[in-house]
């Protein structure tokens, strides 16, 4: 169904936390998010999400960014479907991100435009998005909690497997010597039907991922996730996927040449790329379906607010396959006043609503405190 958009808002949010959320490569002191809305001229809305957790000062940047130089290339011009304003954009501003440096910053802008133009649409349709990707779409997809620190562990595995969660992962990649004892650890905790994974944030060299994996084979790790830089050298992830852990990755990978490239080596048997950092549903989609198509497992990757998370659901759910759906069980307002575990997560499943589209109706009344920038344009 064509759409013309009429008018672009986008609200960057910031929340403090009384505990930071710590990875190996860097601490997040807040919660940020980019939340957007786009309008037709005949007033149907969709919601999207941009992603923001990197750097510090990224939310307020991507709202410039989207209304300053994007929103040009947007407003006005009738599209035949969101996929078609998709390829246009990430064909119409590789100069421009090239002219600056920043890539990341224009895909993820476009994916958030993508998201709210595929909530648009299944709105129009009065269907779930899920339901609009795919006829078949499942009503619920498997869920695990994660970002979970390992010197945290026990307490919060515990209070995920309390909340309906029956897979956790484990953020690793912070002491060599002592991380995998503590996955050891972890691992004699879970009760039976309940699996555990881990996240590297690639910390290690290839020969400190060995070393790390061959000290947790009694854990049983269903994945170790990035291990290694995501832009190592193809032999070094060929030479990681020979030992005894599953190897995960996706959420820094972008493009779907890069993608092709990941897939055809065969290294990774799981593949997360994130709806909010590239691709939006179109990319991420059309990921899901090649990563099938050859015998992988479609994991979408995600650690933000609720529009993506809620987006990453309905994906997953139209693509189908074993994969599993990732909350972060951090404190997050910005995930919970829209997207809370406590609404969605029962038996270790996310249950869709079956309410058009991604089922948002705006921004919650107790989040407009944490908005740190406004703009709208159209």
């Amino acid at each position: 169904m064509p759409f013309r958009i009429a008018r672009i808002q986008a609200w960057s949010l910031r929340v403090p936390v009384r505990t930071p959320v710590a990875t190996s490569f860097g601490v997040m002191h807040n919660r940020p998010a980019v939340f957007l809305r786009i309008e037709d001229a005949a007033g149907a809305a969709g919601w999207g999400e941009v992603f923001a957790n990197w750097p510090a000062a990224g939310a307020e940047h991507r709202v410039n960014l989207l209304i300053d130089d994007i929103a040009d290339l947007v407003l006005g011009r009738e599209w035949n479907d969101p996929a078609e304003m998709f390829g246009e954009l990430s064909r119409a501003t590789h100069i421009r991100a090239l002219q600056c440096g920043e890539p990341g910053p224009f895909r993820q802008v476009i994916a958030g435009l993508d998201i709210a133009a595929w909530d648009m649409a299944a709105r129009r349709h009065g269907l779930p998005l899920a339901k609009l990707l795919s006829s078949e779409a499942a009503d619920r997809v498997p869920v695990y909690a994660s970002g979970i620190h390992i010197d945290a562990a026990a307490a919060v595995i515990a209070a995920a497997r309390a909340a309906g969660f029956r897979g956790f992962k484990v953020k690793v990649g912070f002491d060599r010597t002592s991380d995998p004892a503590k996955v050891i650890e972890c691992s004699r905790q879970l009760l039976p039907g309940e699996s555990l994974y881990a996240d590297a944030n690639q910390a290690w060299t290839r020969e400190e991922a060995r070393h790390f994996l061959k000290a947790v084979t009694e854990a049983g790790l269903g994945w170790i996730e990035e291990p290694i830089a995501c832009d190592a050298p193809d032999g070094d992830w060929i030479d990681l996927a020979r030992l005894n852990v599953p190897l995960a990755a996706g959420e820094n990978i972008a493009g779907t040449d890069d993608f092709d490239h990941v897939l055809s080596l065969g290294a990774l048997r799981f593949v997360q790329p994130d709806v909010c950092k590239w691709g939006g549903v179109s990319g991420n989609l059309a990921v899901a379906r090649d990563t099938l198509r050859r015998g992988h497992i479609y994991c979408p990757h995600f650690l933000g607010g609720g529009i993506g998370l809620i987006a990453s659901a309905h994906v997953l759910a139209a693509a189908g396959g074993a994969g599993l759906l990732e909350v972060d069980v951090n404190p997050n307002p910005l995930r919970d006043a829209l997207a809370s575990s406590s609404d969605f997560v029962r038996d270790g499943y996310w249950h869709l609503s079956p309410r058009p589209g991604l089922g948002i109706d705006g921004i919650p009344a107790e989040l407009h405190d944490h908005v740190t920038l406004w703009r709208e344009t159209g």
